[in-house]
């Protein structure tokens, strides 16, 4: 099976309720098949996309799995000729001794500096450093002699000044012994899903949505099941007829991610409904509810009716810093033991000083300040960037949420794409990974307007043209693109 020849992948099969994750069960078949003569030396293996979308997983899934055995030396990447097995393989297979090759997927594509069209980091150049820089060394000698282990739900005024803060901004009525700080956003749905006891059930996740959200709930054990969004955000009808049993629901309602769309009224109706009489559980990621460009955010789910079905996770990374590493669950009275538990047993607090210095932070009114003026900011940038992308000739960017989406012609490598716009200091998001189907149609890209400089955007937008290949590759269609139409609102 040598030249042209590819590997028929009928005999693989997932056991999804294993303890063993996906990764580790596909990297384990391919392994198995080149040792027993099945993949000989120089053998094809099916693209990312391809073997994805016959075993109904996520593409980054099947990616993880391929590199970690181009890690070990049994496959090799062979640019436009695909994926193919070694030759010569190697005489014997070696344990993973290389510390490179237990770094988490996407850990070469990130960067400790922000860059242009990056998604999920705020301006760096409006971070408010100097306040900060004094809070935390203030609350660094505050807590330089605090010997004990503390609360672990947090700080008391820390978990006090986070429950006065969703009551004014978004509408929540909680008593501080409900707030639990953690590290983020993953930190806290890594509590929800334990305290539901996930592992083994089905979970509706947002399509397009978080890819991050899919691959945690794959390696938790939880199936998750994909619900399409459309202008008034997750089609829940959809779901009760794809997973009428499903556990819980993983949403984005305030700012959906990426479209921007905010979860209608009826819609916000119908999955509470749901959650009461399935007695199922709402998970409600709070992305960037806070920083709405167009009116007032909507209140939390967690707010008003069926509050008791719905775990809110928050997070001050994406609207302070990443490095602040710190979030927040407010855990609905019926959960609130199981999470508490959860948190004491199975977690722990982030740093005191840290959290002492953002206690500062929200309760001298800071934040809200910060809030208004991210949100003056970011849409300037983001008027900013689609006037120059239209003078350009790029017609078909729409708006979506604090990013701006470039469809791309349908076929094109999005992903491929962005890891060569990361060699230029460009780090714009390919949008086909947000997608649970591994197909070609939804090949764009989203362009974060956090760090969109108006001395430098015409610069970066014309670098990042040439590198799809011209104006005319984009502007040359004579219809709007599926996605497009998507982000408008017309359809998914």
């Amino acid at each position: 099976m040598r030249g042209g020849a590819v590997w028929e992948t009928t005999e693989l099969t997932l056991d999804r309720g294993g303890a063993t994750t996906l990764v580790d069960q596909i990297a384990r078949h391919i392994q198995t098949a080149i040792m027993e003569g099945a993949l000989p030396a120089g053998a094809r293996l099916p693209s990312w996309r391809d073997l994805a979308g016959q075993l109904g997983i996520a593409r980054g899934t099947v990616r993880s799995a391929y590199e970690k055995l181009i890690d070990r030396g049994l496959l090799i990447s062979a640019g436009s000729a695909g994926t193919r097995v070694a030759d010569p393989l190697p005489a014997a297979l070696q344990p993973l001794d290389d510390a490179e090759s237990l770094l988490p997927e996407d850990f070469h594509h990130r960067s400790t500096q922000a860059l242009v069209f990056q998604m999920g980091v705020p301006a760096h150049d409006a971070f408010p450093a100097t306040l900060w820089t004094r809070l935390h060394r203030q609350a660094v000698q505050a807590t330089s002699l605090q010997t004990g282990y503390g609360d672990p739900r947090g700080l008391p005024e820390l978990r006090s000044a986070i429950a006065s803060h969703v009551a004014i901004a978004r509408g929540i009525e909680c008593s501080p012994e409900q707030v639990i700080v953690t590290t983020g956003y993953r930190g806290g749905l890594g509590l929800a899903l334990r305290a539901i006891g996930a592992a083994g059930k089905q979970a509706w996740v947002e399509d397009p949505g978080y890819p991050v959200t899919r691959y945690a709930l794959e390696l938790s054990g939880v199936h998750p099941v994909a619900v399409p969004v459309d202008r008034d955000g997750l089609i829940v009808a959809r779901g009760r007829e794809l997973a009428p049993r499903a556990a819980l629901a993983i949403v984005t309602p305030g700012q959906q991610a990426p479209t921007g769309v905010a979860l209608a009224e009826h819609r916000r109706e119908e999955l509470l409904d749901w959650a009461a009489a399935s007695n199922a559980w709402i998970v409600e990621d709070d992305y960037l509810a806070e920083l709405h460009l167009s009116g007032r955010s909507p209140n939390a789910l967690a707010s008003g009716r069926g509050a008791d079905r719905v775990i809110h996770i928050g997070t001050f990374s994406k609207t302070i810093a990443p490095m602040v590493g710190l979030g927040f669950v407010v855990a609905p009275p019926p959960l609130a033991r199981t999470l508490i538990d959860v948190a004491a047993w199975l977690s722990g607090p982030p740093s005191a000083a840290l959290q002492v210095a953002l206690t500062a932070f929200l309760r001298e009114g800071h934040y809200l300040r910060h809030l208004r003026r991210m949100r003056r900011l970011y849409g300037e940038r983001r008027r900013c960037l689609l006037e120059t992308l239209a003078r350009l000739g790029v017609r078909e960017a729409a708006p979506a949420g604090l990013s701006v989406l470039l469809p791309l012609p349908s076929g094109f490598d999005d992903q491929r794409l962005a890891m060569e716009a990361r060699v230029a200091d460009l780090a714009p998001s390919p949008l086909s990974p947000w997608f649970s189907a591994a197909t070609d149609s939804h090949s764009g890209l989203l362009l974060a307007v956090a760090n969109v400089l108006e001395r430098r955007v015409d610069q970066d937008c014309r670098r990042l043209i040439a590198l799809i290949g011209g104006r005319d590759r984009l502007a040359g269609r004579t219809a709007p693109r599926d996605d497009a139409r998507m982000i408008e609102g017309k359809r998914v």
